[in-house]
This record gives structure tokens, C-alpha cells and sequence, in this order.
């Protein structure tokens, strides 16, 4: 299958989780990691975060520095990636975030069931593309590749990342772990239950860490087309 190279990118907990249970958003990294992500999101053609996470979390989903936006626009490239989001029954907030903030590309890949619903709510807001039902990873991937997208950064939630990890369709990952503990088993983990390749028969590769404060980054690759392997 043609498709982009995914990285996979998500803050957690020691304990694991990407939130708490409150309704006020949890950050778990720190200034000098937020700039990390931001150099890596420079670096890829599209960002992709669930619907779930666009209406718990409301990202911009923007390169923040303004001397990036800048070498993207001299390599040729929009100042942002593409902006692509997934949702089963196309309950999106045009007022969203991820809809009113750059003026780059936004592309929704929705379940048959829902697109009429989501072009209905979105209008000229974003394209609404009939991805399946249940939405099929590999028909979004194949599309994006068709748009350009050569890496993609898949930002979450914990349904993203576990579906494109059990699908054996992550090429990388960036874990990033914050100093404290969550311990509260309402809040959303990283990844859900499932099949993942990873397992202790086959585990993935450290390929690097980095300490940032008292965040440590590590970095795995997941795939073959990792760089180097």
C-alpha cells in the first residue's frame, strides 16, 4: 500500500494516562517539549488527532515558530501541514480550533454513515471524505498520500494511537513521559486493549532518549521504514 510514513506522538503519565478526569485540560510536558513537537510537526506534511480529542482538547495544531512556518514556506511547503481528523458520527464543532485557526488544508475522514451529517455541520470549513464504515485507516492513508502527505504525525487520542498500532501501520513513535502520576483509572490512557505487534515476543527498538527538564523523551522505531533500520 502507498501511504505516508507515520509517527506516532503522545504525551503520558508514569502511570501511563494522557489526561485526568477533570474537565480542565491536563499539560504534561513542559516549554522545551512543546518546542520539540513543534520542530517535529515542521517536519511533516499533515497531523492527524481523532475527534475525540478535537472536542476534549481543542489543539490548534499549528507550527508555533514563526522562523519554522518560514523554512517551510522557502522549501516550497504551506507555513502548516495539512490538518486531518476521524470521526464515526460526525458530531464536529465548526467553531472548533482545529477548523478556524491557520488557513491551511483540513481534511475530515468520516464513516459512510456520517458524512452528510459532518459536510452538513462543516460546510466549506473542511473537506469531508467518505472513509469507510467503520472508518478503514488504509483508504485515509492512501488518501492522504494522493494529497501530498508523505509523513504524517498522528497526535491521539488513545483510539488513534491504538488503532494504528494494532494495524501494524506505525512507523515511529515519541513518548513522552511527564514527572507525576495520574492514578485515577477514569482518565484515558495512551493506548486501549488490543493486539499490538509489539509484544514481549517482538519488542520495539529504543533508538534514542532525550531529557528535557524532568520530561524524558524516547523514541522507537516501530517498522522497517524507520531510518537506519
Amino acid at each position: 500500500m502507498n501511504r505516508p510514513y507515520v509517527l506516532l506522538s503522545c504525551a503520558v503519565s508514569i502511570d501511563g494516562y494522557i489526561d485526568d478526569a477533570t474537565e480542565q485540560r491536563l499539560h504534561l510536558s513542559n516549554e522545551a517539549d512543546f518546542d520539540r513537537v513543534d520542530e517535529a510537526r515542521s517536519g511533516c506534511d499533515a497531523i492527524l488527532v481523532g475527534a475525540v480529542t478535537i472536542r476534549a482538547d481543542d489543539p490548534r495544531l499549528l507550527i508555533r515558530a514563526p522562523g519554522r512556518q518560514q523554512a517551510r514556506l522557502g522549501r516550497g511547503l504551506p507555513a502548516h501541514p495539512l490538518k486531518a481528523t476521524v470521526t464515526g458520527g460526525g458530531d464536529l464543532d465548526p467553531s472548533a480550533r482545529f477548523f478556524t485557526a491557520g488557513d491551511g488544508a483540513k481534511v475530515v475522514y468520516a464513516a459512510s454513515g456520517a458524512v452528510t451529517k459532518a459536510r452538513v455541520r462543516l460546510g466549506a470549513l473542511a473537506e469531508v471524505v467518505d472513509a469507510g464504515d467503520p472508518v478503514d485507516l488504509a483508504v485515509m492513508l492512501a488518501d492522504l498520500a494522493t494529497r501530498g502527505v508523505a509523513r504524517l504525525m498522528v497526535e491521539g487520542g488513545g483510539a488513534m494511537h491504538t488503532q494504528f498500532l494494532t494495524a501494524g501501520l506505525a512507523d515511529e513513535l515519541h513518548l513522552a513521559i511527564a514527572p507525576f502520576f495520574i492514578g485515577d483509572p477514569r482518565a484515558p490512557r495512551f493506548t486501549y486493549p488490543g493486539a499490538f505487534p509489539h509484544g514481549p515476543a517482538n519488542p520495539a527498538r529504543l533508538t534514542e532518549t532525550t531529557q528535557l527538564g524532568d520530561v524524558v523523551v524516547l523514541r522507537y522505531a516501530l517498522s522497517p521504514r524507520y531510518p537506519g533500520t
